[in-house]
């Protein structure tokens, strides 16, 4: 696709309106010497910086910020390698003979929007557990339950709602995804979302793209809206 006329004049106004704009306005926020809601002004103040670093929980905020993503970094590199940690544990438990490749495979892709969408798993099951009575699980080692009857026969039940929630959250961003597929998997792997990308901007045969995006919207949404019917019988039965 030729990189200049008239569509990509239109690209790149849409990538400043959208992307450009909005970050100088905050800028030009950041340096206003008015507090709240205030828009840029032709007013100059660093007052603002100056009370970051005047609070030590702004300062915390800074270093755990880094702190993390230095930490994150760290295992990205262990575990995302070829010669990762992950890799050589598994090789010197003669599990595999060879390394796990990662790049260009659909194994990288399902690691990578495993670690992307966990939070939204962890979440909801967590919400799961907030309505749970510890008084039950007391009751069933009280008459003689063990650990693994109490985690099968109480908790799981219970948690199970969120479960099958977090799952169809999981699902519908996973089978959806576009940015994470597109790197890891590059040219060599296609999914529906970077399959529809291509049609759209690189061949531009916009109604293909299409056709392909709303047989994606079609799958997603009867997926979900049947999972969504069990996962609501299933509050039915557990919670009444």
């Amino acid at each position: 696709m030729r990189t200049n006329g008239p569509l990509a004049l239109i690209f790149h106004a849409i990538f400043v309106v959208v992307m450009l704009a909005p970050i100088v306005v905050v800028c030009l926020v950041a340096f206003t010497p008015e507090g709240y809601l205030s828009l840029p002004t032709t007013s100059f103040s660093l007052r603002w910086f100056r009370t970051i670093a005047n609070y030590p929980e702004f300062v915390h905020a800074f270093w755990v910020s880094l702190g993390l993503g230095a930490l994150s970094s760290l295992v990205a590199l262990l575990f995302g390698g070829n010669s990762g940690l992950v890799n050589k544990a598994l090789a010197s438990l003669g599990l595999i003979s060879a390394p796990l490749p990662f790049m260009f495979t659909e194994t990288g892709m399902v690691v990578a929007l495993a670690h992307v969408l966990m939070p939204y798993m962890v979440l909801a099951v967590w919400a799961a557990l907030q309505r749970l009575d510890p008084q039950i699980e007391n009751a069933a080692v009280a008459l003689g339950a063990g650990p693994f009857t109490v985690l099968r026969r109480i908790v799981l039940p219970q948690v199970m709602p969120g479960i099958l929630s977090g799952a169809i959250i999981v699902f519908a961003l996973a089978a959806s995804a576009f940015a994470t597929p597109a790197i890891i998997g590059g040219r060599r792997l296609k999914v529906a979302a970077t399959l529809a990308y291509d049609e759209f901007l690189n061949t531009l045969n916009w109604p293909l793209g299409a056709a392909v995006a709303v047989l994606l919207l079609v799958a997603l949404v009867l997926i979900v809206v049947g999972a969504s019917r069990l996962v609501e019988r299933r509050y039915a039965q557990v919670f009444g």
